[in-house]
């Protein structure tokens, strides 16, 4: 597979490395100028018929831009950027209606996703025990650009869909230390007893790897995709 990356900051440098890995080639890097904030090459060559997917991973400010430039040049897009929420479902609208291809997620770590299900299956067992309180806690690196973390509130939306609370009763603090990749706890905290989910990242080879398998899985298709469609 040939892949465009879009962004190369860590994530990039880790998808990178973990594409060699996994037999895939990447033919083209695009990066903002430090100064002007404009898209550039900054290897190999802008050519879509020599690429058969993008993945992104910039900032909040420029994925939306980014994704429709690819879209633009027929590319399937693999999006991690998170913090552009508000501009999601005007987003995968718009990829619907174009016949395009997005696979956007604010976690590409398998075990992460795993996170997610069982804390939607764990907000369902909660739902009306009002006994117990909820919150989450997220820590991560201190180049980390948006807080909450698009993780944090993933998580936060689960326990409202699934387990009837609202938003504000479900406070997120975030952390931002030295170069942790990311760490998600939910708590229900009681008189009685505390229960405690958490998923710890070592280091960003998980979310790049996971971000891969998304890209192998989109190859091909048309259409709005989650990283549940793939697992």
């Amino acid at each position: 597979m040939k892949i465009a990356l879009i962004g190369y900051g860590k994530m990039g440098h880790a998808i990178e490395a973990m594409a060699a890995r996994r037999g895939h080639t990447v033919t083209c890097i695009v990066d903002r100028g430090a100064e002007s904030g404009e898209w550039r090459v900054v290897s190999g060559e802008w050519k879509a018929e020599e690429i058969d997917v993008a993945i992104e991973f910039t900032t909040p400010a420029t994925a939306v831009a980014n994704i429709r430039r690819c879209w633009a040049a027929g590319l399937p897009v693999v999006c991690g950027t998170t913090g552009w929420d508000a501009e999601r479902a005007a987003v995968e609208a718009e990829c619907r209606q174009g016949g395009h291809t997005l696979l956007a997620s604010s976690n590409f770590s398998i075990g992460m996703n795993i996170m997610f299900a069982l804390n939607e299956r764990l907000a369902e067992l909660m739902r009306g025990r009002t006994d117990y309180s909820c919150s989450i806690t997220e820590t991560h690196h201190v180049h980390k650009l948006d807080a909450p973390s698009g993780t944090a509130l993933t998580l936060q939306r689960q326990i409202v869909e699934r387990g009837g609370r609202s938003a504000n009763e479900i406070p997120i603090e975030s952390i931002r230390e030295g170069e942790v990749p990311g760490t998600h706890t939910v708590v229900y905290d009681s008189k009685i007893d505390t229960l405690t989910l958490t998923h710890e990242a070592h280091s960003r080879e998980g979310l790049a790897l996971g971000a891969l398998l998304a890209a192998e899985y989109v190859a091909g298709k048309k259409g709005v995709f989650t990283m549940k469609d793939m697992l």
